[in-house]
């Protein structure tokens, strides 16, 4: 059976911060990233999404953990075709345009490729440090199953190389009749690895939780069952706590992907008070089980 490696999707969250998880010692954010490195062997970073990261601040992340631990790195949402702010595009490579958001087609193509190199680059320090471990490329609940998009997957892993991006699918198309197997078959042929989701059903964005290794890695995303799914508001949208019984059910299926990967990586993306982490804590337990 290959690895599994469980943690969360934040350490900075204000309600965790708020939530008493942290000891009173870890007074700044090189303590409570310290803290968090010692409880749980990976993180994933979410904030990268609203805001492309600083090569100093990577660093920073790499000095501030342990030597084996592991970052993955949600991409930047211009790179997903999702509508970015245009306030959170480097200050020199901001269109001029009077919308508040943009997605990649209203950037000059130089522009836009410049946005990818100095994202990827950006990551040099947890390279050097052999601390970056995937980036997780979210795509929009529009990004269905078409020809074009299987393309751009395929783009994104050209551009990445040699680095690992993996691949969350929130179009329920993919997974509709034959297309699961199309979809699954896709990823598998060019070794794409696909991150598989708990969610709430019913929804227009919500996919099934189908669990499949199509690559030697594999990850997996609990992002809760809230019945406030549709909220604007994140708390309210991941605010939900999974009980002991429900892990129970995932950890026999996590095992089971386990042993057709080399590694497998599971967040908790319940990123309200400290649910994550105590999620992540149990769930640890019980596959040690």
């Amino acid at each position: 059976m290959g690895k599994i490696q469980v943690g969360t999707a934040s350490w900075t969250d204000r309600t965790l911060l708020d939530s008493g998880w942290y000891p009173q010692t870890a007074t700044n954010p090189e303590k409570r990233l310290a803290y968090y490195a010692r409880q749980f062997p990976v993180v994933e970073v979410d904030a990268t999404y609203y805001g492309p990261p600083s090569e100093q601040t990577t660093r920073l992340w790499a000095e501030r953990t342990p030597a084996g631990f592991t970052f993955n790195i949600k991409a930047f949402s211009l790179l997903t075709g999702h509508p970015t702010k245009v306030s959170s595009i480097y200050k020199d490579l901001r269109p001029e345009t009077a919308k508040k958001n943009v997605y990649p087609g209203d950037l000059q193509p130089q522009v836009y490729e410049e946005i990818w190199s100095r994202f990827l680059s950006a990551l040099d320090p947890l390279v050097e440090a052999k601390k970056l471990g995937a980036l997780l490329f979210q795509f929009p609940p529009w990004f269905g199953i078409r020809k074009s998009n299987k393309e751009y997957m395929l783009e994104v892993a050209a551009r990445c190389k040699p680095l690992r991006p993996v691949f969350e699918l929130r179009n329920a198309s993919w997974f509709e009749g034959a297309n699961q197997n199309e979809t699954l078959d896709f990823l598998r042929a060019h070794k794409l690895p696909f991150v598989s989701v708990d969610m709430p059903q019913g929804h227009k964005s919500s996919v099934p939780p189908v669990v499949a290794a199509t690559a030697d890695l594999a990850v997996v995303r609990f992002h809760g069952h809230s019945d406030k799914w549709t909220s604007k508001d994140i708390h309210e949208k991941f605010g939900y706590e999974y009980s002991p019984a429900e892990l129970a059910e995932w950890a026999p299926r996590l095992k089971e992907l386990a042993d057709q990967t080399a590694t497998t990586q599971v967040f908790m993306n319940n990123c309200y008070s400290d649910y994550a982490q105590r999620n992540a804590t149990t769930l640890i337990d019980l596959l040690d089980d």
